[in-house]
């Protein structure tokens, strides 16, 4: 069956007129003509368009006609993302490894000696420390060594940092001291009997108290999707902020129970302001405290997929809260955009959301 081609396309064959039968040729026999003169025309407008889809970077206009006016630019965009691959390709070995930086940068820990690691990436700081309850904020107890590419590293022994502690990167830029959220961190909570500023926290559970590892296959893939989205923290039938447990125990059946085959989970990511619905995200690589901790969030993903629900999740990848105090904006110290996660000046505010913009041109902001 052929695809149908795109409207302009269709008003060319319109305007084409079909030729004229000769006198006394028989009605009929003229229709026929017209058809096959039309039906020829198509057929060559359509080897013109498989060939236009077959262009690098332009099989998108198989799925948007409509995009067929932007075919120059998006050749262009094209472009730079195949330059912009065969660089990462040849200085990372895959994009899959470059996506991994979640294993090299923020708190790592070595699975034979149990040595713990922290990096960041902070290329305009003077001198960077790593702090927190387990040197009881000492600033010189663990001195961070600057490498390539404005890499911070510190090495602590195995045990040095104890599970649930509170942790801060505390930097010396141009402008003094302050202290920060790792930017890779993987929990960061509120102290309330501080205020409402939030903390890094060291997550590494025993294993009595660790996540068992996913049994339940992930659901195949469905032809017709039917997606439940949701908001855990306003999931619940009582005046509180729901929470992962309790999401995984009494709505996900009721999702299921209703047809649905998927389940989209907003305000996942770590966001400080929780009137925002998760969009002013704070701390990417953590999932909202306010529900639950990173081992029963996979307890909910298991519980989803023994359902055979799949799980979505509404992540928020392109700007960042402006809260400097709890979020990645603390680390912009008026430095050089290249130096830095975000652009400078306007081209870095998005002024619909009051938000932050990333500088997509840097390396590491990329594998953030």
């Amino acid at each position: 069956m052929r695809r149908s081609a795109p409207r302009m396309n269709f008003l060319r064959v319109q305007s084409v007129a079909a030729p004229h039968a000769p006198e006394g040729l028989d009605k009929s026999k003229e229709d026929d003509a017209r058809w096959i003169s039309n039906e020829q025309l198509l057929d060559e407008i359509q080897d013109e368009i498989n060939e236009l889809w077959a262009k690098p970077g332009l099989g998108v206009l198989k799925h948007d006609p409509g995009l067929e006016g932007h075919v120059e630019h998006l050749q262009y965009r094209w472009s730079l993302y195949t330059q912009q691959k065969k660089a990462i390709e040849g200085a990372e070995g895959s994009l899959d490894q470059f996506s991994r930086g979640y294993d090299r940068f923020g708190f790592t820990k070595d699975e034979e000696d149990g040595t713990i690691t922290y990096r960041e990436w902070i290329p305009s700081a003077k001198e960077a420390s790593l702090v927190g309850e387990f040197n009881n904020w000492d600033t010189n107890a663990h001195k961070m060594a600057k490498g390539k590419f404005g890499v911070f590293c510190v090495q602590l022994p195995a045990g040095a940092i104890p599970h649930g502690s509170k942790v801060m990167v505390r930097v010396r830029a141009a402008n003094g001291w302050r202290d920060l959220i790792p930017a890779w961190i993987r929990r960061a909570c509120q102290d309330l009997s501080r205020g409402h500023q939030f903390y890094g926290t060291y997550w590494d559970p025993p294993a009595r108290a660790t996540f068992r590892g996913f049994q339940a296959p992930s659901p195949a893939r469905p032809n017709t999707p039917r997606i439940y989205e949701a908001h855990v923290g306003m999931s619940s039938e009582e005046p509180v902020v729901n929470n992962y447990l309790s999401f995984a125990r009494d709505v996900l059946p009721r999702i299921k129970a209703e047809g649905y085959n998927t389940v989209q989970l907003m305000a996942v990511m770590e966001h400080a302001y929780y009137g925002s619905f998760g969009y002013h995200v704070t701390n990417p690589f953590a999932v909202s405290s306010r529900s639950g901790t990173p081992d029963e969030f996979k307890v909910l993903v298991e519980r989803a997929h023994e359902l055979g629900l799949r799980v979505i999740l509404d992540v928020v990848h392109s700007h960042i809260s402006c809260n400097k105090n709890d979020g990645l904006n603390g680390f912009d110290f008026g430095q050089p955009a290249e130096q830095q996660y975000f652009h400078q000046g306007p081209k870095g505010y998005h002024q619909l959301w009051d938000s932050r913009l990333f500088n997509y041109t840097n390396w590491e902001v990329l594998r953030y």
